[in-house]
């Protein structure tokens, strides 16, 4: 009996082994040449032929192969293919939550409607299956951002090849995020009522509440702090400008009504998350210097009367008024989806969007409105070398295989419970 016992353990641990988050990689001990490929930089330069050599996680030369240097390291020929930057996934919500219909692992959404002081990065899972499979499309950083109620809490941006929370941070609470109430309110159809839109009558009450709330933190933070109120120490950071606000919000007087409260308060430094007409508010926008994190592009038009292709073209038309953008995750299976992050990319660039544009929306765009930009985002001298080779355009997925990854210098492994599965039967279909 005891022999049993300890045979059905061993085998408990083997085939926990088996479904485990592979390995984190070590920390870099050697340098990496890379030689040939064609860099995209991140903020819309291009080098061909590019030599790009990194040690102890820091790009040390990005330029030309052609300029003499002395290689360092292992080297990678590299030739006829292309090398991007981490891409980066902003408003996402990986490791909050595994499985949707199981209750138990889901961590993505707080009780109560005003919690600033809560925080995604504890909640935050490192061995998700669902972050492992981003890697193999070269989403290694994201956003990680707490949903629901009207101030949903802290977000913090994340590095996807971790032991645990602490190791994957690489920016720590750097931005609240509100949820701005709509101006416009619509029946419950399901229950027979007039499902079309019609003016809220409490649009102007929700305002006041949030104002309110915003006003009472600024009151306490100014104060004693006779007692302890850990939601209004939270926002302490916002008022002294040194983190962000991200207000959810679309429709042209919701977006100019959130930011003029926002600088009454005196909070300067914010993001606009969705952004829907914010085309038609870009003066505003363009002024107090406040970026939009959009929709991702595959989805259908927000209103009956948009043109049918107006999710694709979104992000050139708030470019081309001088708005700086980036690609939001949020949506329906919003965590799975995030994989096609690149693919979203492509599509902004298959309706008119510059291509390397495109790059730097989830690049050198998402790392500078995350405030991660001083340190990664594009592939310069002096930053982290967190990017990947790809055998194709990686904004195509007919064409997006990744070759190697790296993230600060690190070596990553790019096999997931998908490959495997993926081999598993390519070689059934094959005859293998």
């Amino acid at each position: 009996m005891k022999k049993q016992f300890i045979y059905h353990l061993i085998a408990f641990f083997f085939t926990g082994s088996l479904v485990a988050q592979q390995t984190p990689a070590p920390k870099q001990t050697k340098a990496f040449t890379i030689v040939g490929a064609t860099a995209h930089i991140g903020n819309g330069k291009v080098i061909e032929n590019s030599l790009i050599i990194f040690r102890d996680g820091k790009l040390v030369y990005v330029g030309t192969s052609m300029v003499k240097r002395m290689y360092e390291g292992t080297i990678i020929d590299a030739k006829g293919k292309h090398v991007y930057p981490g891409f980066i996934a902003a408003n996402a919500s990986l490791g909050l939550a595994e499985v949707d219909a199981v209750r138990a692992t889901r961590d993505v959404d707080e009780v109560g409607p005003m919690l600033p002081h809560v925080r995604s990065l504890i909640a935050y899972n490192a061995e998700s299956k669902v972050i492992e499979s981003m890697r193999p499309n070269g989403v290694l950083m994201a956003e990680i951002t707490p949903r629901g109620g009207t101030i949903s809490g802290t977000a913090s941006v994340m590095q996807l090849d971790a032991w645990n929370w602490e190791d994957a941070a690489v920016k720590v609470d750097h931005g609240i995020h509100l949820n701005w109430p709509d101006s416009f309110t619509s029946g419950r159809w399901w229950l027979g009522e007039d499902p079309s839109l019609k003016p809220d009558k409490n649009y102007s009450k929700n305002i006041q509440q949030i104002t309110n709330y915003f006003k009472e933190a600024k009151s306490y933070l100014s104060g004693n702090r006779t007692e302890m109120n850990l939601a209004y120490q939270a926002m302490e950071r916002l008022f002294k400008g040194t983190q962000k606000l991200f207000i959810h919000v679309n429709g042209q007087k919701e977006i100019t009504d959130a930011v003029h409260m926002a600088k009454e308060l005196g909070i300067n430094r914010i993001v606009i998350v969705g952004g829907e007409d914010a085309d038609n508010v870009a003066s505003l926008l363009v002024k107090n210097d406040i970026p939009v994190v959009i929709n991702r592009a595959h989805r259908i038009p927000s209103l009956v009367d948009d043109d049918y292709d107006l999710p694709y073209r979104n992000a050139k038309i708030l470019i081309d008024k001088g708005i700086t953008v980036a690609i939001g995750m949020e949506g329906q299976m919003e965590r799975m989806n995030t994989r096609n992050l690149p693919f979203y990319a492509g599509t902004y660039a298959a309706f008119g969007l510059d291509k390397e544009m495109a790059v730097q929306l989830i690049t050198g765009n998402a790392a500078k409105i995350l405030g991660v930009d001083g340190f990664t985002g594009t592939l310069e001298i002096g930053k982290d070398a967190t990017l990947f080779i790809s055998e194709g355009d990686a904004l195509d997925m007919r064409t997006n295989n990744i070759s190697d990854a790296f993230i600060q210098g690190r070596k990553i492994r790019l096999e997931s419970h998908q490959t495997t599965l993926w081999k598993r039967y390519h070689k059934k279909i094959n005859g293998g």
